[in-house]
């Protein structure tokens, strides 16, 4: 069959590596796709995310069987439901459903009115009034702006003058968007993905812990993920099991007590507190870097996964018994303003151990950076020790001039 990946970063190079492993896989489209991408697949540069009506142009003259939906803002815009409407097979929410990551005041009224486990909260559009609850609750508190951010939307803030910083970097843009503050909650995070389809879920059996602070030690303005490793070995199927039952499974179940039929990733990021398991987020789709690390590991065939979702039939997920972890190189200054076209060279032997997130090809080894998280490096052993060794001796072959690439030295420490 042909398949088409909406996307065209690490994340999505790490869904049609793993789409090309199937035995059904006959051809791959990829829009826009990147270099990296155009070793496994027809890649589309021409064409946006966001151009609806000429990616289902692409979708029926390619006879596209199944789409598989990347990011965050394309599900956000519908480009599930045109495709369904065009007669593929889509996986990611439609518009609708997509408002459980696209609305965090949407997913937390959910979440109170069906008792699932999360954070206290208030919701604001006026910037006086939320200062004053933030000075009324004190500090340390979490401000999240409503709407999508690509993973950056969050302020963990320590003191009050952070909070009142954050929310005023929050409501510089006006008070049209909502501002959620929440409790802060203590603990270990992780995240679980779920595999859903209306009220039947097939959770990813093993987990990844991602590392959303810039900077080592969990320090430093939140990111879209500075790496990630999986599994997670400290954190077991008990804690699986409750995220599942407490969690995920009544959120599938309410969306549909709320007339929504949520098809897709049902991403939970997650964190183990002293009252249980409690939710951070949900997003609608694969996390990036998790995915990389995760579909790196998965061994059953991924269109077989998405048959079995789309059918609601019983199917136990395989995956390696290695562990694997990967290290995200960024632009000096991301997650903040950062400058593009750097030189990066990277050996020929390393192309297998890296997923392309903001990099244009040059020539031979030669690229140059074209985004805030630049490329995903990766490493795979036997134990996590191994595939963390392996992932940093990767980074220092890695060549860039001077700082115009950063990266955290710690990544995996706390599963290690």
């Amino acid at each position: 069959m042909n398949v088409l990946v909406i996307g065209g970063g690490g994340r999505e190079h790490a869904l049609v590596k793993a789409l090309s492993r199937s035995k059904h896989t006959k051809n791959i489209h990829a829009v826009p796709g990147n270099s990296s991408i155009e070793k496994y697949a027809d890649v589309h540069s021409d064409i946006k995310d966001s151009d609806i009506d000429r990616i289902v142009e692409l979708a029926k003259k390619e006879n596209i069987t199944w789409a598989v939906i990347g990011p965050e803002a394309p599900l956000n815009e519908g480009l599930a439901d045109a495709l369904e409407a065009a007669g593929v097979k889509v996986f990611g929410p439609r518009k609708l459903e997509a408002q459980l990551e696209s609305s965090k005041a949407f997913a937390k009224k959910i979440m109170f009115k069906y008792d699932i486990p999360t954070a206290a909260y208030q919701t604001f559009t006026n910037l006086i009034e939320a200062a004053e609850y933030v000075k009324q609750e004190g500090a340390p508190i979490v401000i999240k702006k409503d709407g999508l951010a690509a993973g950056k939307g969050v302020a963990v803030a320590m003191t009050e003058n952070e909070a009142l910083d954050a929310l005023k970097e929050m409501f510089a843009e006006g008070e049209d968007n909502p501002v959620v503050i929440e409790e802060f909650l203590e603990g270990e995070e992780f995240s679980l993905m779920v595999l859903v389809n209306g009220e039947y879920t097939l959770p990813f059996n093993i987990v990844a812990q991602d590392h959303k602070r810039a900077y080592d030690g969990d320090t430093g303005p939140n990111t879209g993920g500075m790496g990630a490793y999986a599994p997670v070995t400290h954190i077991g199927s008990d804690v699986i099991r409750e995220a599942v039952s407490k969690i995920v499974k009544p959120m599938a179940d309410a969306m549909v007590k709320e007339g929504l039929d949520y098809f897709g990733v049902m991403y939970l990021g997650a964190i183990i507190t002293k009252d249980g398991v409690k939710t951070i987020e949900f997003n609608a789709r694969f996390g990036d870097p998790e995915a990389q690390v995760l579909l790196g590991l998965l061994e059953s065939d991924f269109i077989d996964v998405l048959e079995a979702v789309r059918n609601k039939e019983s199917y136990e997920l395989q995956f390696s018994s290695d562990s694997m972890l990967g290290v995200i190189l960024a632009s000096k200054g991301y997650p903040k303003d950062y400058v593009k076209g750097a030189s990066v060279i990277i050996p020929d032997e390393l192309e297998d151990e890296i997923f392309n997130s903001g990099l244009n090809h040059l020539k031979d080894d030669r690229y140059e950076t074209a985004g805030g998280r630049v490329l995903l490096v990766t490493g795979r052993g036997n134990t996590l020790e191994e595939a963390k060794q392996t992932a940093y001796n990767n980074t220092k072959k890695i060549e860039f001039n001077n700082d115009a690439l950063f990266y955290r030295k710690d990544i995996g420490e706390r599963g290690v």
